[in-house]
């Protein structure tokens, strides 16, 4: 069973920088699919970014397409969102995700493991 617990997230000025980490316990990261979603207040959970286990592509919304940077750190057994240029319709609560199945892996429903959020907030 593996275990995803998400950190980094805060306040922030829109224009700033954060970098969200997701550490992975009772799984290896370099074995799975991983994925950055994230809900915003009264909306559904949506794709942002993934990282496949296979050859490291790399995969994002075109919302947050040059602005994100997706990147794991197998040593460390962690994943990494690098979020540049946040605004405020950035907000939400970032979800990291390992799926162990084939496919494009952009939908929730494709992932086995789910961590317990993070809030993010850029202030205009």
């Amino acid at each position: 069973q593996v275990q995803l617990v998400e950190s980094g997230g805060g306040l922030v000025q829109a224009g700033g920088s954060v970098r969200l980490s997701c550490a992975a316990s009772g799984g290896t990261v370099s074995t799975y699919t991983m994925g950055w979603f994230r809900r915003a207040p009264g909306k559904e959970r949506d794709f942002v970014a993934r990282i496949r286990w296979r050859d490291s592509s790399t995969y994002y919304a075109d919302s947050v397409k040059g602005r994100f940077t997706i990147s794991r750190d197998n040593a460390k057994n962690t994943v990494y969102l690098q979020m540049n240029s946040l605004k405020p319709e950035d907000t939400a609560v970032y979800y990291c995700a390992a799926s162990e199945r084939p496919g494009s892996l952009l939908m929730s429903a494709q992932y086995n493991y789910w961590g317990q959020g993070t809030q993010v907030t850029v202030s205009s």
